[in-house]
């Protein structure tokens, strides 16, 4: 299942470290098959506000993209942004590519249905 890296950074000082960061960064990717969908593109809001810049980062499972988040090419870079930018950032995992938004519906019934069933049961299972 795809994964993403997402950051939402809403302010960047962009001086030396920031621009150490970008010249190392392209070389972490690669070992774990990640690339760049989005990189610093300001998004043109449709409902709400968004400040800043997005950045979207495409891997082909959450384990790699977790690996490379760990790995210790990315870490020895990470402060470089940590220490200039303001924002979030997070991995999240896709969808296959015959998902349907309907699908989501019996997801949450079943959630729901199960925790149902659970808290109709006395601490001995019945």
């Amino acid at each position: 299942m795809p994964a993403y890296a997402i950051a939402h950074l809403r302010s960047i000082d962009f001086n030396e470290d920031i621009a150490e960061y970008l010249r190392r960064i392209d070389a972490t990717l690669p070992p774990f098959g990640g690339r760049f969908l989005v990189h610093g593109r300001r998004p043109i809001p449709l409902e709400g506000e968004f400040e800043g810049d997005l950045v979207i980062v495409a891997f082909d499972s959450l384990e790699r993209a977790r690996a490379w988040y760990a790995s210790p090419a990315y870490q020895a870079i990470l402060p470089l942004r940590t220490r200039n930018a303001r924002g979030e950032t997070f991995l999240v995992e896709g969808v296959p590519p015959d998902y349907r938004a309907a699908g989501l519906l019996e997801v949450k019934r079943a959630a729901v249905g199960g925790a149902a069933s659970a808290a109709g049961q006395g601490a001995d299972g019945r």
